[in-house]
């Protein structure tokens, strides 16, 4: 069944956390969800989901055999593979990483390995595509679970954002307006914004790419997650009225023509199941419990609770945050678990946790597990390329406009 952009959004603000985090991935892969977690609820578009992907000989390894075939794939495989590692992945996959970082510096550590016949990326999907874009010509990328996509990425389509493109234009009447796209889009849409003198961001370089966006036009069409837009534009002094969030299914885009017309940023209404799950009466249980507790979220929260935050930022400006706290501090965090969990056992001399009680990882990042990291390898090592994912030309030519750009966005320092 095939599920439209309005029915994932509806869906997903129902989301909730629940008990089946304790099973292995592949138990979800056939099913039409992302999976136990914060986004349980999201349904995932068709074809991503593809039943018996992991073999049943991998399912039942222990885990020391598939650390052991990991390890050996490796030392085998040496400089002829690069394994990327994005901040939310589980521990025992992190473990095998020759770069962990956020979405911009992967994006960047994976031109430093031309050397490298075959990137394995840890992540999700719409990151496997960005690093095919960027890679050399006679390199391949693979992603471990394919299954591994993103419910935010897939509250925009690109299909629907034209529309809504060809829909501006009619009210404004005017070439002024430009799209930018948070890297958690399809390769589609980051092609898009290449043809229509766009760019993609990062929570680590949006206000400098909004910045460079209001240079080249009046207005920015701003998709698919509207907190870190609004949150964005918001520290930059753009003013509240003149960041209406659109309707694509209503006429005008749900918005008065001549608002559309004013306005500076325009919001797309997607948003990330597990960084909506933060509140401000968390951050205030925090600050109850600990005197003098500060607290940092992701820019992808809803703006009060990045207001009520003692500072917002991209994953990496967070370990920047916590790293350079004082012995004895108290932080608070608003992101997925996994990150929370690995800074605390970096910080043991820092009382470190999650605002959230219900501690969720992202479930789709959770797909990645060390069985299908081991079947990928034991792949390469026997001369097959497994679950391979690579955009088309056509696709990846516009779309590689729009990350250079991106690319040369250089985030600001915190």
């Amino acid at each position: 069944m095939t599920i439209s952009i309005h029915d994932r959004i509806a869906l997903a603000s129902t989301s909730t956390c629940d008990s089946g985090l304790a099973a292995d991935p592949w138990t979800f892969d056939g099913m039409p969800g992302y999976g136990p977690g914060a986004s349980a609820a999201d349904p995932i578009p068709d074809p991503v989901a593809r039943p018996g992907q992991l073999p049943v000989a991998y399912q039942r390894m222990s885990d020391d055999e598939l650390h052991a075939r990991i390890r050996a794939a490796k030392e085998t495989l040496g400089e002829r593979v690069v394994i990327l590692g994005h901040f939310y992945q589980r521990d025992e996959v992190v473990q095998y990483a020759d770069f962990v970082g956020d979405s911009f510096q992967l994006a960047n550590a994976a031109l430093t390995r031309p050397e490298a016949e075959t990137i394995v990326f840890c992540g999700v999907h719409f990151m496997a595509e960005t690093a095919d874009i960027l890679a050399g010509a006679d390199q391949r990328v693979i992603l471990p679970n394919l299954a591994a996509g993103c419910s935010m990425a897939d509250m925009a389509d690109v299909d629907t954002v034209e529309a809504a493109w060809e829909a501006l234009r009619e009210v404004c009447g005017d070439d002024d307006t430009v799209p930018v796209t948070y890297m958690n889009s399809s390769a589609a849409l980051k092609a898009f914004c290449g043809r229509h003198g766009g760019i993609v961001c990062t929570s680590s370089n949006a206000s400098t790419v909004l910045e460079w966006a209001f240079e080249q036009g009046r207005r920015v069409l701003f998709f698919p997650d509207q907190h870190l837009g609004r949150n964005t534009g918001k520290a930059m002094g753009v003013p509240l009225e003149q960041m209406p969030m659109i309707d694509p299914r209503k006429p005008d885009l749900g918005v008065d023509p001549q608002v559309l017309r004013d306005a500076r940023v325009l919001l797309w209404p997607g948003f990330c199941s597990v960084h909506r799950r933060f509140t401000v009466e968390q951050i205030e249980n925090a600050r109850s419990r600990f005197d003098g507790c500060k607290v940092i979220v992701h820019p992808e929260c809803p703006m009060p609770v990045v207001d009520a935050a003692d500072a917002s930022g991209s994953t990496d400006a967070i370990r920047t945050f916590v790293g350079a706290a004082a012995p004895g501090d108290v932080i608070a965090i608003g992101t997925e678990i996994n990150l929370v969990n690995r800074l605390a056992a970096e910080h043991p001399d820092k009382t470190i946790f999650c605002l959230d009680p219900v501690v969720c990882p992202c479930s789709t990042m959770y797909r990645i597990h060390p069985g299908y990291l081991a079947w990928v390898l034991d792949g390469l090592v026997e001369g097959e390329v497994r679950n391979q994912v690579a955009v088309p030309d056509d696709v990846a030519r516009d779309a590689r406009i729009a990350l250079e750009r991106m690319l040369a966005a250089l985030p600001k320092a915190p």
